[in-house]
């Protein structure tokens, strides 16, 4: 079969597609002939060597996938074979044929294609625990979301809408804006531009926003501290600027906020209950038609640097995607 394989650390233009052998499931694993893959910023990162996981080289990166059922290992009970399904793997998945552990591979919605499969599991994973379970919020509060038109920012508009909340955007050009407002923004502001947080503070009439959804760090994380209401909440997501932001900490106690963290990833190891849980209320989401992934791109595998390319240097909307 064939894989993008990075043999190195390396830039993910120095990945090479190869001719590999076809995996074979081990006990509790599930082999997948995989259809769509769903491409990731922290992919380019561990192609570089800079994510907080570093596969034994050489190695695929592609953190999920979308496909049918090929084989299964002993004691796997949730899926057989032909079963369309999509998974989340830790590394893996820019290949013709995907190795997943059972318990991260989920059935499909009959509704759902191959290519929402690829696009659906983190990102709306992601913001679904972040927003509910990790923010708590609630209807009738206001929400701002960074980088509203990126893969994750998309999901936590469309799923903010759906719980009730009033949803603020911010995002780089007019046709970023443009998509938030489409998703489910009321209104979307500019963060390239110096009025982004007055214009937050005159949306919510002085009193900032209650939930702050942050996946770029950087200077946004400093500035969302001038437009966040009292008691509210600002959840760090990720750092898509590629600065890790710090803070005061009497800052944190004049307003009474919370900074509170997100790492999916980490649930599948302290809490994987939670996902599964997640996974139920977004299909329900989903069926009803509050949440839809939105696909920037589809390219062949062999494009795999020139779609990283497209996330790094935020072109795209939604989600990039691979078909192998």
């Amino acid at each position: 079969m064939r894989a993008m394989m990075a043999t190195e650390w390396c830039e993910p233009a120095d990945m090479r597609l190869a001719e590999v052998p076809i995996p074979e499931p081990k006990a509790g694993q599930v082999a997948i002939d995989v259809r769509a893959i769903g491409c990731n910023f922290f992919d380019m990162l561990m192609v570089q060597g800079k994510y907080q996981v570093r596969p034994p080289l050489p190695f695929s990166p592609g953190g999920e996938v979308s496909g049918t059922v090929r084989s299964i290992g002993a004691g796997v009970t949730n899926v057989k074979p032909g079963d369309r399904v999509f998974a989340m793997l830790g590394w893996g998945g820019y290949a013709e044929v995907a190795v997943a552990a059972a318990d991260s591979v989920v059935k499909m919605p009959p509704s759902m294609s191959f290519e929402h499969g690829a696009a659906f599991g983190i990102v709306y994973q992601t913001s679904y625990i972040a927003l509910v379970h990790r923010a708590d919020l609630r209807a009738g509060e206001t929400l701002l979301v960074h980088a509203a038109a990126g893969g994750v920012g998309l999901a936590a508009v469309q799923i903010g809408r759906a719980l009730g909340a009033r949803v603020l955007a911010t995002a780089g050009s007019a046709q970023k804006l443009a998509i938030a407002r489409e998703h489910g923004a009321g209104e979307a502001f500019d963060y390239s531009t110096p009025d982004w947080v007055d214009r937050v503070k005159e949306a919510t009439g002085g009193k900032g926003a209650d939930v702050i959804y942050d996946p770029v760090g950087g200077d946004v994380f400093e500035l969302s501290m001038k437009c966040i209401a009292f008691g509210g909440r600002l959840l760090v997501i990720g750092f898509a600027s590629g600065i890790i932001p710090s803070i005061q900490a009497n800052r944190i106690l004049l307003k009474n906020i919370s900074i509170v963290g997100l790492h999916w990833g980490a649930y599948r190891t302290h809490d994987p209950a939670k996902i599964g849980e997640t996974m139920i209320a977004l299909f329900a989401l989903y069926e009803r038609g509050a949440v839809r992934p939105v696909v920037s791109s589809i390219r062949p595998l062999a494009e795999a640097a020139a779609a990283l390319e497209e996330i790094a240097s935020r072109k795209s909307v939604g989600k990039v995607l691979l078909v192998p």
